[in-house]
This record gives structure tokens, C-alpha cells and sequence, in this order.
């Protein structure tokens, strides 16, 4: 595929945590032609512990069916806080959109956004893929939770996301385990065991041993002959690999906000203000 018409591109956008200014740089910056063709992949963690929360989640909605979001455990935890089943801590940055006259759309929209998306040999999710899943086994898997998280008994699903276990998956999995190690592995991974069982402990750059290595790293990982794009991971930054992109280059600490075009993974960079420290997980 040739990149001569750069306004039929898709650019795959970092995690933006509430950061809108950056995100309006990065919309008119003179490299993305912003055009009625070009298109956005988000992924995930739209909003919290910025400065603009709404602004973001607006403008981003503004979009419409050119932006294509994939839910971030931030984008999670503000739904579980929205249904009442978590209260918020001191730099979660949500009330604006909580109090915004328009609150019962706007978690409405965010309630039926995917958790993985694929497309053009790119699979995009928040955080990263099981060692053992294949690109069609992880949107299945997705699906299941977009099913939960669409319907009726959606604060149900939110309510028993929460906790490690366990830990790697298994086919005969159910109920809120089931739906547990799906989101964990797609929002909130990093690191794997050899094996391929999550590891949640470490938050830090990656290390690579015979014990924990990241999860793209694992010895005969399934969905290498596509590329994983992911967010998430800001001590890792910017990775650009055959099988694996990550997009996370820190927004919020102070760093930049980061967009790659799918066809030949230019990229472009916003320098970004220092909105949180990152000793604040």
C-alpha cells in the first residue's frame, strides 16, 4: 500500500489520560492531514489524571466514526466509579465528566467501545495479548466482554472485574473469572511468567529473565505474524517491531504524546506539560 494519499491514513494515537491539549496539537500538527478520510486509533485510557477529562473524551467523540477507541483500565475504572461500584481516588481527574450535563451519553459511549480491534494485519488492544491467544481467540474474547459490558447487568460485569486471579487463561474458565483474565490480559498487563501467566507486581521498565519477561517476549507466542499495537506502558515508550507497537510515551508524566501511521509507522510526537508524577500509580 503506497502513503501518497496521507489523507487516507490511520494514525495510531497513545494513551491521552484526560491530556487534551496535546491531543489538538497532534490533530492540526502539519505531518497528519487531517482530512474527512484520515482516520484515529486510540489505545485506551482516553481520560483520568489530566487536566480535561471531557474536553478529551469530547473531542475525541467529535471524530465520530473516524476514530476508532479501544477501552483502557482507566476507561474501566471510570465506568465502575459511574455505576457506583468504586469511589474515586485523589488523581483520578472524572468528575467533570460525572458532572456534565450530558454524563448519561457520554458513559454510554465509552460502554460500547471495543476492547480490541483489527484491521490492515494490526491488532490494536490497551495493554497486550495472552502468549497463547491468536488475533481470532482474542476478539472473540473481546466480544464477550463488549457483550457484557453493552447489556442490561452491565455494573454486574464492572463489579467483578477487579482482582489477579487468575492469572493465565484456560478454556474452561466461566462467570467473572472468565471475564476477569480477559480484560486483565487485554487493559492491564504487562509482564508474563515463560509460561505466559500474567504478572502483576511489576510496573516498571521491562526486565527479561528466566522468570518475568514482558508478555510480546514470551517464547512461541501465538499472534506473532501480526502486529499488536498497544498502549499502557509508558516506562517501556516507544517500540516500533514487526509483531509489536507500543504507544505509551508518558503524556501525562511530562513526556510526549506519540501517533504512528499504520501503512509505513511514520512517526509524530507532542511534547507534552508534566500533568502527574509517576510515583503516583
Amino acid at each position: 500500500m503506497t502513503t501518497t494519499d496521507s489523507g487516507a491514513s490511520i494514525w495510531m494515537v497513545g494513551d491521552l489520560q484526560g491530556c487534551c491539549a496535546p491531543l489538538q496539537a497532534l490533530l492540526s500538527h502539519p505531518d497528519i492531514v487531517n482530512g474527512p478520510d484520515t482516520r484515529f486509533w486510540f489505545a485506551g485510557d482516553l481520560i483520568n489524571r489530566g487536566p480535561d477529562s471531557l474536553g478529551t473524551l469530547r473531542r475525541v467523540m467529535a471524530l465520530q466514526d473516524r476514530a476508532t477507541t479501544v477501552l483502557g483500565n482507566h476507561d474501566l475504572h471510570f465506568l465502575a466509579i459511574a455505576a457506583g461500584i468504586k469511589k474515586p481516588g485523589k488523581s483520578d481527574t472524572i468528575n467533570d465528566i460525572l458532572d456534565a450535563p450530558n454524563a448519561h451519553e457520554l458513559i454510554s459511549w465509552l460502554r460500547h467501545r471495543p476492547l480490541a480491534h483489527y484491521e490492515q494485519g494490526h491488532l490494536l488492544v490497551h495493554a497486550g495479548v495472552l502468549p497463547a491467544w491468536s488475533v481470532k481467540k482474542t476478539l472473540a474474547l473481546a466480544a464477550e466482554v463488549e457483550s457484557a459490558l453493552q447489556g442490561p447487568n452491565w455494573k454486574d460485569m464492572l463489579e467483578r472485574m477487579y482482582g489477579n486471579e487468575p492469572t493465565h487463561w484456560d478454556d474452561k474458565l466461566c462467570g467473572g473469572k472468565r471475564l476477569r483474565v480477559i480484560v486483565n490480559a487485554l487493559t492491564r498487563m504487562r509482564m508474563c511468567t515463560p509460561k505466559g501467566h500474567m504478572e502483576f507486581e511489576h510496573k516498571g521498565a521491562p526486565v527479561n529473565n528466566r522468570h518475568i519477561m514482558p508478555w510480546f517476549d514470551v517464547p512461541d507466542r501465538t499472534a506473532r505474524k501480526d502486529t499488536i499495537v498497544f498502549g499502557h506502558w509508558s516506562t517501556l515508550g516507544l517500540m516500533l517491531r514487526p509483531d509489536a507497537i507500543c504507544l505509551d510515551t508518558g503524556c501525562i508524566w511530562g513526556r510526549k504524546l506519540t501517533a504512528v501511521r499504520l501503512s509505513d509507522h511514520k512517526v509524530v510526537q507532542i511534547a507534552c506539560e508534566q500533568y502527574q508524577s509517576p510515583g503516583h500509580h
